[in-house]
């Protein structure tokens, strides 16, 4: 159940951002789990939207492994900044802000369990002129760190797998730069912010077991083993989101059980 001060939280910013002539691009942002995507498919659904999510932009996995090969084997995985396709996403934005009321814009998806995108012909069409776009992701709005911040490993993935520090300098590059030219296009952004990146962890989990049609409780120990390793990759940046380094409109404060806890307008 979709706490109803949410979804009127974006209503109010595509309210607040709507033009004549232009499309208002929404951001909703938040660590694993926290139900962003919930929250921007429900409102995208009562305000005539169209939805995006960050996740679906993934580049190909022959993409990532040849960044693995010749920029950094970490970059093998789906997630940090890096690994997404920005450009086709900016062309989707694009398509859905010159729409018309009869275009048809073709959606991007990426498929979690095969690792790689679908086929052009197999994505979902959105029909006419949306009301606005709301664009979901984990990172969306996080600012880039310092150097001197980047010298220390936050766990065993950078201790073990990053020792000198060369992909979480490219991560950060990439923040920098091609996200942060995302990030200016933006209206407005709503993060959803959980109390602790501990509870990451449980999170990711409950979503995990709700794809493989299980209870969290029955996600078999190896899986939660799994998905700790991979919630490595976000470590650094959700930490720091959570910390306050995120440009944002709205903060909205949860607990452990994705309770509203407060909504902070800045």
């Amino acid at each position: 159940m979709i706490d109803p001060r949410l979804i009127e939280a974006v209503e109010t910013l595509i309210a607040a951002h709507s033009r004549s002539g232009s499309v208002p691009l929404i951001a909703i942002s938040g660590a694993q789990g926290s139900g962003k995507t919930t929250l921007a498919r429900a409102a995208a659904a009562r305000t005539g939207a169209a939805h995006l999510s960050l996740d679906d932009v993934y580049l190909t996995r022959a993409e990532r492994d040849a960044l693995a090969r010749t920029v950094h084997p970490l970059f093998a995985t789906r997630g940090p900044p890096g690994t997404h396709d920005l450009g086709l996403l900016h062309r989707v934005i694009d398509a859905l802000s010159r729409a018309g009321s009869d275009a048809r814009t073709p959606l991007p998806v990426f498929d979690k369990r095969a690792d790689d995108r679908l086929a052009p012909e197999d994505w979902p069409v959105f029909t006419g002129r949306p009301a606005a776009i709301l664009l979901d992701g984990w990172c969306l709005g996080a600012m880039p760190h310092e150097a001197a911040a980047l010298i220390a490993p936050v766990n065993d993935l950078e201790r073990q797998q990053d020792p000198d520090g060369r992909w979480r300098r490219a991560v950060n590059d990439e923040l920098a730069g091609p996200c942060r030219h995302l990030f200016a296009r933006f209206d407005a952004l709503l993060f959803l912010r959980a109390p602790t990146f501990d509870g990451v962890l449980d999170w990711r989990c409950e979503q995990e077991a709700g794809l493989m049609g299980l209870a969290p409780a029955d996600l078999p120990a190896t899986e939660r083993a799994r998905l700790a390793g991979f919630i490595g990759y976000f470590e650094r940046i959700t930490r720091s989101m959570i910390d306050g380094w995120v440009v944002a409109d709205v903060v909205v404060s949860l607990d452990r059980e994705r309770r509203v806890t407060g909504i902070e307008r800045l």
